[in-house]
């Protein structure tokens, strides 16, 4: 693949996933939630859902999105093989990421489609299922092949480092436009009208279709290549023996406590933004301005974390950022209990800002434990498999993800009749696993607590 050598480049390569992410958190977030009225204030209603009554039956529907979740997070082994292991005269990356990209666009748009409008039905239902299932599993191909270029597309470290902090920054910016500006268009249009309008930022996914310069991966391609004595020719990585891979990772009992660890707190943090645009129409508090106050600071507290991650290393500043964002919930909770009015206006933004202290670090350790861990193994073992500590750290992931959006979430939003359910508890609910996160942090291995602290 032919190198980008100038920073221009990389910043706008970097940008390229913001409109697929953004398709993902509406999905999440709004799209889903819209077919069932239930936890939804009677003022959101005619907004937030498509048609004011539900479009699904709750308990099948639950199973669906905890279907969808799971499968997630166990197809990232399978499409990561799929995308590095193409043969095309096209190469490898951009063949995958259109194979990717085409199905997941087409399930969003039929998304917004209503197959039967008489009501909560079982074919609506199914329709919407399946749906769910096609656009995670291509959404899952298309960032596994995204992200795996980051190693190919540059040569030198900080070149990788740079594209994955202008990365960082492209998170935060998706955030901001998915929990306050799409918020804000809510609150006078419906939420098919919007999501049609976020869908022209996905077009951000073919810069990597211009910008990827490959060689034709077929095997006669690369074998007079290579008889020519031409430029030496790119093959795609070695398949590697899953089993054994598979087998070496769950034997690894630092990392099974860390999924432990990161299985509770993706619990907490996707429970809570799956479920926010109900929770916030419910209790009164304005998400717009929550929202703004959690994101605005992220920068800024983003230093304070990785100067404590330096001092103390990495067992004191994510036990800090789990009681943040642990306390910024269980504030959320006390506030919701107040009368609407100036003072709840007020304390609801202080919630905000006390999550602040933990929403950009909540994302970073994703990376840098799995990644130690892996290291870790090879320099015990011999075995080199850090792309199954991802892979596998991926499914936990998306089954703590099914549980909470799928499951918990869908019982506390009730049925059309129920109209609230429990969505009222979600914000004590993510507190608490985040308080569990926190206690079980303190069995994580000496390496892992002191990784990152300076000498």
């Amino acid at each position: 693949m032919k190198k980008l050598t100038s920073r221009p480049q990389m910043f706008v390569y970097a940008l390229s996933g913001m409109g697929v992410n953004m398709l993902n958190l509406m999905m999440g977030s709004y799209i889903c939630s819209a077919l069932l009225v239930g936890g939804f204030g009677e003022a959101a209603i005619p907004y937030q859902t498509y048609s004011g009554h539900d479009l699904v039956i709750a308990a099948v529907w639950g199973s669906f999105v905890f279907a969808a979740k799971v499968i997630d997070g166990i197809i990232d082994v399978p499409m990561a093989s799929y995308t590095d292991r193409l043969k095309t005269r096209f190469g490898r990356r951009r063949p995958a990421l259109v194979t990717g990209l085409v199905p997941m666009v087409a399930a969003y748009l039929l998304f917004l489609v209503i197959p039967d409008r008489s009501g909560a039905g079982l074919l609506n239902t199914i329709y919407y299922g399946i749906l769910l299932c096609v656009f995670y599993s291509f959404y899952t191909l298309t960032m596994v092949t995204y992200y795996a270029t980051f190693t190919e597309i540059v040569d030198r470290v900080q070149d990788r480092n740079f594209i994955g902090n202008v990365k960082s920054v492209c998170d935060i910016v998706y955030y901001i436009l998915g929990y306050v500006v799409v918020r804000m268009l809510l609150n006078g249009l419906n939420i098919r009208l919007v999501a049609l309008m976020v869908l022209p930022m996905v077009l951000t996914m073919l810069i990597p279709m211009f910008m990827i310069k490959e060689k034709s991966t077929l095997p006669g391609d690369v074998e007079k290549r290579r008889a020519s004595g031409a430029e030496e020719a790119e093959e795609p990585l070695q398949t590697v023996n899953l089993l054994k891979s598979l087998s070496a990772t769950f034997k690894n009992r630092a990392f099974i406590i860390w999924m432990a660890v990161y299985s509770l707190m993706t619990f907490g943090v996707q429970l809570f933004l799956g479920g926010i645009n109900e929770y916030f129409s419910y209790v009164g508090m304005n998400m717009i301005f929550v929202m703004m106050s959690a994101f605005a600071p992220v920068p800024f507290t983003l230093l304070i974390y990785n100067r404590l991650l330096r001092k103390h290393g990495f067992g004191f500043s994510f036990r800090y950022t789990l009681l943040m964002f642990a306390l910024g919930m269980f504030a959320m909770f006390g506030v919701s209990f107040l009368q609407a009015g100036t003072l709840k206006t007020v304390l609801s933004i202080v919630t905000g800002l006390i999550s602040s202290f933990a929403i950009g670090s909540l994302f970073s350790v994703a990376y840098s434990v799995p990644a130690q861990l892996a290291a870790e193994e090879e320099k015990k073992t011999g075995i080199t498999n850090s792309a199954m500590y991802f892979a596998v750290q991926g499914l936990f992931s998306g089954v703590a993800t099914a549980i909470g959006t799928g499951i918990v979430l869908t019982a506390l939003k009730g049925s059309e009749e129920q109209q609230s359910g429990g969505i009222f508890y979600m914000t004590l609910i993510a507190g608490i696993a985040m308080v569990i996160g926190f206690l079980l942090t303190y069995i994580l291995p000496r390496s892992i607590v002191k990784m990152g602290r300076e000498k």
